[in-house]
């Protein structure tokens, strides 16, 4: 990734040189140019956040926060029982009615927010081979190449023909060519905004399980879901398709960041077998000591039954007319979408077909920079630890738009966009 190489400070001392993350390096680069949260005149169809306001039909946000006298010691490292509790009960709810098998508070372990529940994770992990997707979330990269002293990453590229979708057919395929020892995927995926769901998503999760292989699913898009031009009925997660919630070698990642619109909060947690769950409070122990107290208290009630339907039919609702609006105005720019996008706020194209030099999506991005438009290259999502994997990335003609912020910047920015493009066709 030539860029972002070429303009990552040298490291200082001891330090070692990191180049930023994806989204975080567009906003650093905007920056130079004026942009700040909340500026007006800049669309950020970057964004890697949902956005945070009062939305039509959602509950009243949150603008206040009470503390207690305990909040100023130190909390359980895996998070209160209450809200453990709490979370558990959330995905007996929605994922297994009916079932003897339903998850309890030592099915969960809390952190504060989502990366760091990856962070301990990938820390917990013991030596073996650790499969993933590409592309998927840009983060991955530097947390997989911390351990590659233990972890050995075996990368599985996804194609535009897959509808960049692995199946569990082929999962089921590379677990046994491979011999992995565990798999990390984002579904919902970010940045391609496919979902594997139903059948589908049942027979993923016992290809994982049938070949001892650890599945970590990403479901931080879990209820941005959505059915053809309308908004999906409900959310989408492996919780539904665990045999065994005490025994399964099944951990779910999700929070309050993206279905809850709290990304500030930073809460996020692990669902999973207890014995797993321990070892990654062990790991809290040492990473990160624990969540914030009033934090957790507050997520309780976001997370009350009526509060939390209620968000995320609104969710649905809004974002899915966002996503068709964003949809339409792309391909009448001549840009070519990748699947359906069925699920996240992003959508995954490719620029090939666009005039030079708007074809290569680090020139896109710089062009649109200029027109205070921001835009995600599609090589971040190239996750490639420690750059052990040579050659040009298949990725350089796709960018990850998103439909996160408020409707009237979205329209602002395509209409931007469709400026851009039509001066460069003449």
């Amino acid at each position: 990734m030539s860029e972002t190489q070429t303009e990552t400070q040298a490291a200082r001392g001891a330090f070692r040189s990191i180049p930023y993350m994806g989204v975080i390096y567009v906003v650093a680069e905007a920056m130079k140019l004026g942009f700040r949260n909340g500026h007006p005149d800049w669309a950020n169809l970057g964004q890697g956040q949902p956005e945070i306001g009062e939305m039509d039909g959602a509950p009243p946000r949150y603008s206040t926060l009470e503390l207690e006298p305990g909040d100023h010691a130190y909390g359980p490292v895996e998070g209160s029982e209450e809200l453990r509790r709490v979370i558990a009960e959330h995905y007996n709810r929605l994922y297994r009615e009916g079932r003897s098998s339903r998850y309890g508070p030592e099915n969960v372990c809390v952190a504060s927010g989502g990366r760091l529940v990856l962070s301990r994770l990938f820390a917990a992990l013991g030596e073996g081979k650790l499969g993933y997707q590409i592309p998927d979330y840009t983060a991955y990269e530097d947390m997989i190449g911390y351990h590659h002293g233990r972890l050995e990453p075996i990368a599985l590229q996804t194609t535009e023909e897959e509808g960049f979708t692995l199946s569990a057919e082929r999962f089921r395929g590379e677990i046994a060519a491979h011999g992995l020892d565990a798999f990390v995927v984002s579904n919902p995926c970010n940045p391609t905004g496919q979902v594997i769901a139903g059948d589908e998503l049942e027979r993923f999760v016992r290809a994982g399980l049938d070949g001892d292989c650890t599945l970590v699913m990403d479901e931080f898009y879990s209820h941005f879901i959505y059915d053809g031009d309308s908004p999906g009925a409900g959310p989408v997660s492996a919780a539904a398709y665990v045999e065994d919630v005490d025994n399964d070698p099944v951990l779910i990642i999700d929070g309050l960041t993206k279905s809850f619109r709290y990304p500030g909060w930073r809460l996020g947690w692990a669902l999973g077998p207890p014995a797993m769950m321990e070892i990654l409070g062990r790991a809290a122990s040492a990473i990160d000591g624990g969540p914030s107290m009033p934090i957790q208290r507050a997520a309780i009630a976001v997370l009350e039954e009526n509060r939390a339907d209620q968000e995320t039919v609104a969710l649905r609702r809004v974002f899915s007319g966002k996503r068709n609006l964003m949809r339409e105005r792309l391909k009448e720019m001549g840009i070519r979408i990748a699947g359906t996008s069925d699920s996240t706020f992003y959508i995954w194209a490719s620029i090939a077909d666009l005039p030079a030099p708007l074809n290569d999506a680090w020139k896109f991005f710089r062009a649109a920079l200029a027109r205070k438009v921001m835009t995600v290259p599609g090589e971040f999502f190239d996750v490639n630890p420690g750059k052990r994997r040579e050659g040009p990335s298949p990725y350089r003609d796709w960018v990850r738009f998103s439909f996160g912020p408020p409707e009237d910047s979205v329209r602002m920015g395509l209409e931007r966009l469709a400026a851009m493009i039509q001066e460069a066709r003449g």
